[in-house]
């Protein structure tokens, strides 16, 4: 596939200097300039920052509902999800609940099996709530979308609460919401919530603080305004903070400013050792050490590992996991956690292996072989189910295009995971081909950028050709161009493992992206290591350095623009600086 162009990422001088002026590193004023920041107040990571909860609608009427249940000691069920987002969302609410005066015996959860039970609270996913004699059901990171299940719950006496983050279902263009006594979901319809990103986990996060503070103005607490001595003091919430944290990074959302308090607050929680056992299992499981924890831990150690469970497994073993107060029990899980992703991985690259096949053989017959179609419909017989979406990132990565891939389901229809590029909506793409032919999605779902669907294998090849014809009519030029955004050159000064470490310290993510420097150099040598990774020597600013670029085995010109991130190899208790390359572009290109 066509490199990328690089593109120069633009700072505002003035927000730049302002920061500067505040006491901001110039390093680091340039790249949050460059980012949106226009003051320090938006570099405050302090709990006082965060949104308040009243703000998110249905929280506090959720906060009400809970705390009479509370009261009443009425059996609560968690419906949680699959993914790390859900399990972590699932783990804080217990906690949470708990935390806030749940009686013993009263609290309980459900986790839908991917293959078994599809997604969300599902009309069978009711029913093992109600075999545990659960008398409200709240759903996380789940349920906006789950009309049926509500409306099985709620036939069956079921108060049902809906703490959810995903876009609500569509019918005839006009949106549908499920029958729940209350929904809190900062994108349903009338919600003036600021963070339109909240992961699951946050959103649960934050009925936890509604219902903290409904329990206060009941009087509840002895720090509270009319609560009597006896009573117990106010609970703090901020150990649940390392779970959110987790949970929000790992679900990929938008790092806005709320986003970015949550994250870098569970972070400063881990390095300082303050953590749930089952998150400090699951560093030592990963190798990696807490008191240095970063927020690429979440993304690439620790979210996989949970995530395994669902895919792979039973999440039961992730949620336990996080729930556990023995270190031990934490630790065994983990290495099963652990083992579980082993296995994960060699079934994706296997799956990988054959996905890129299909594709290679797909593009040679195109009447431009080597280019690709406008977007990307695979399908075996052999795909497992548990990682279409981990296989479809990674083809729609490699050819910039909107991708699905199906695995064949338990009950015989094909599920379909995609993925898509900035500029072209995946869902409303799913919503346009089920309108122009109509019952061939039985059921689909989404956001922009991820998006799932399922049909019957007959209807395969229409989805493939409505799905490219909805592409080419929604993607141009400019969309279909591979860019790459860099921070421009680093200086030379700002090479040292100071800078690593600094850079490492602060919370990147979607829409808040890790740097990404461009500077020319001279490639003094460059070989091969591990069959599938390029080692580089080069010179920079007339200094000798290391480089390496992960997964290319192309040789690059002797001078070059490299784009690449900064960071510090360990070897033999050494320390060294080495570039991560991510592109490179011949100069003068």
């Amino acid at each position: 596939m066509n490199s990328p162009t690089l593109t120069l990422r633009p700072a505002a001088p003035r927000s730049a200097w302002a920061l500067e002026q505040a006491g901001v590193h110039p390093l680091l004023a340039r790249l949050f300039a460059a980012r949106g920041v226009r003051g320090i107040e938006e570099l405050d990571d302090g709990l006082a920052r965060l949104l308040p909860p009243a703000g998110l609608r249905g929280a506090a009427e959720a906060a009400v509902l809970l705390a009479d249940a509370l009261h009443e000691r009425l059996r609560l069920c968690i419906v949680a999800d699959y993914d790390c987002d859900g399990a972590t969302a699932c783990a804080v609410a217990l906690r949470g609940l708990a935390l806030l005066g749940a009686a013993p015996g009263t609290l309980g959860y459900v986790v839908p099996d991917r293959a078994v039970h599809g997604y969300g609270l599902t009309p069978a996913i009711v029913d093992l709530a109600l075999a545990q004699g659960a008398q409200v059901l709240v759903t996380v990171d789940n349920g906006i979308a789950s009309l049926a299940g509500v409306a099985h719950a709620r036939a069956h006496g079921l108060a049902v609460v809906v703490t959810d983050h995903h876009l609500p279902a569509q019918e005839d263009d006009a949106i549908v919401l499920p029958d729940a006594d209350v929904i809190v979901n900062p994108n349903q319809p009338g919600c003036g919530f600021a963070s339109k990103h909240l992961a699951g986990v946050g959103v649960m996060f934050y009925v936890l603080m509604a219902l903290r503070s409904e329990l206060r103005a009941r009087g509840l607490f002895a720090d509270a305004s009319g609560g009597p001595s006896s009573a117990p003091a106010q609970p703090k919430l901020d150990p649940l903070l390392d779970l959110v944290a987790l949970g929000t990074v790992a679900d990929v959302v938008r790092l806005d400013a709320n986003n970015r308090r949550l994250v870098a607050q569970g972070l400063r929680r881990i390095r300082t050792g303050r953590m749930q056992a089952g998150v400090a299992a699951l560093f030592a499981a990963a190798g990696r050490d807490p008191s240095r924890a970063a927020g690429f831990d979440f993304g690439f150690a620790l979210g996989p590992r949970i995530n395994a469970a669902g895919r792979l497994s039973d999440m039961t073993l992730g949620i336990e996991c996080l729930l556990t107060d023995d270190p031990a029990r934490a630790a065994q899980l983990a290495q099963q956690l652990d083992a579980i992703n082993r296995e994960r991985r060699e079934v994706e690259t296997g799956m990988r292996e054959q996905a890129e096949a299909l594709l290679d053989t797909l593009m040679q017959g195109m009447n431009d072989p080597g280019a690709a179609p406008p977007a990307l419909a695979i399908y075996d017989p052999d795909f497992h189910e548990g990682v279409v979406g981990i296989v479809a990132s990674r083809l729609k990565d490699r050819v910039h295009r909107p991708t699905f891939v199906f695995a064949r389901g338990q009950d015989g229809l094909l599920k379909g995971s995609g993925r898509s590029i900035e500029g072209f909506h995946l869902r409303d793409a799913l919503d346009l081909v089920s309108k122009r032919h109509p019952g061939v999605l039985k059921k689909f779902g989404g956001h922009a950028m991820a998006a799932g669907c399922t049909l019957a294998e007959a209807d395969f090849a229409t989805f493939d050709a409505a799905f490219q014809q909805a592409a080419l009519e929604g993607l141009d030029a400019a969309t279909l161009e591979r860019r790459l955004l860099s921070d421009g050159p680093l200086g030379i000064e700002h090479f040292t493992t100071d800078t690593v470490q600094a850079l490492n310290a602060q919370v990147w993510g979607p829409s808040f992206e890790a740097p990404l420097f461009s500077d020319e150099v001279e490639v003094v040598s460059q070989r091969l290591v591990g069959e599938k990774h390029l080692k580089l020597s080069v010179k920079h600013s007339g200094t000798l350095r290391d480089a390496i670029w992960f997964g290319h085995v192309d040789p690059v010109p002797a001078r070059v623009t490299l784009a690449y991130r900064l960071s510090i190899d360990e070897y033999n208790g050494r320390q060294r600086l080495q570039m991560i390359v991510e592109a490179a572009q011949a100069t003068g290109a």
